[in-house]
């Protein structure tokens, strides 16, 4: 059976491909992460009764202190049922536990990454998806919904798609045995993710063509596409270009090929 795909196109005019994913899939993820949810759920309210049970030997201090942890356990267990969605996809590039065990995302309808407002509406909005019982209408809809959406999905304007699949290990790139000659890793700079969720898929297509023309380029225009692309992309970074001679403005827009290539590259 062929499986079902969706064509994106970003504001960049690129167009791109994704498997959508669907209700099995998308229910394994959810029980997954409601397993750890309970487990965690139960280490809290363990160390609940423990405290309760030491302050219940303080004399004097018995209501007050019980008041005061039962207070912070109520908060502690909301903010952990309904933040830990929300803040798993959005620093985790739209992947909970169990949707990285079972290889899918949250990505937005444009087919960027998934912002803060996003996965914030898309999981409040479990609420209405959990209704009338046991998430049925979150069910039903994504059965039903030829891209598989939830009613979050819908308000939030997000998919949930299979993970992209790196290319297959091969035979090196000219750039990758450039990079692997010079030493390079993609931690070798530190790039905060919602600095690269900024980058858009111009700017990969800049970062790929640029690696890709490095090494075939004469010595003089080398130097002079190295200055131009890092003028280009080195302000939405954060990073200065004074100061830096052109082996530093090349080995920093090789360690960003190798950062946006984990976001951008890919095979269906």
């Amino acid at each position: 059976m062929e499986k079902e795909q969706v064509g994106i196109k970003t504001p960049e005019f690129v167009s791109i491909q994704f498997q959508l994913a669907g209700l099995g899939s998308r229910a394994a993820a959810y029980l997954l992460d409601q397993f750890i949810l309970t487990v965690a759920n139960i280490l809290v309210i363990i160390v609940l009764l423990i405290l309760l049970t030491g302050g219940a030997s303080i004399s004097g201090l018995n209501d007050e202190i019980t008041s005061i942890i039962f207070g912070i356990a109520i908060i502690g267990l909301f903010i952990l049922n309904w933040g830990y969605f929300v803040f798993m996809e959005f620093y985790f590039g739209g992947k909970t536990i169990g949707k990285r065990a079972l290889g899918i995302r949250v990505i937005q309808d444009n087919g960027h990454s998934l912002t803060l407002l996003s996965s914030f509406i898309r999981n409040f909005m479990r609420i209405v998806d959990s209704l009338p019982a046991s998430y049925l209408t979150g069910l039903l809809m994504i059965f039903f919904h030829p891209q598989h959406k939830r009613v979050g999905d819908l308000v939030a304007g997000t998919i949930v798609v299979h993970e992209r699949k790196a290319k297959r290990p091969g035979k090196l790139t000219p750039v990758e045995k450039e990079i692997q000659r010079r030493g390079l890793s993609k931690h070798d700079i530190l790039i905060e993710s919602f600095t690269l969720r900024a980058l858009t898929a111009q700017d990969w297509n800049l970062v790929r063509t640029y690696s890709d023309r490095l090494l075939q380029l004469p010595l003089e225009e080398r130097h002079d596409l190295t200055k131009q692309v890092a003028e280009i992309l080195f302000p939405k970074l954060g990073w200065e270009t004074t100061g830096k001679n052109t082996r530093e403005l090349e080995d920093a827009l090789l360690i960003l090929y190798l950062n946006l290539k984990d976001e951008w590259e890919f095979e269906l």
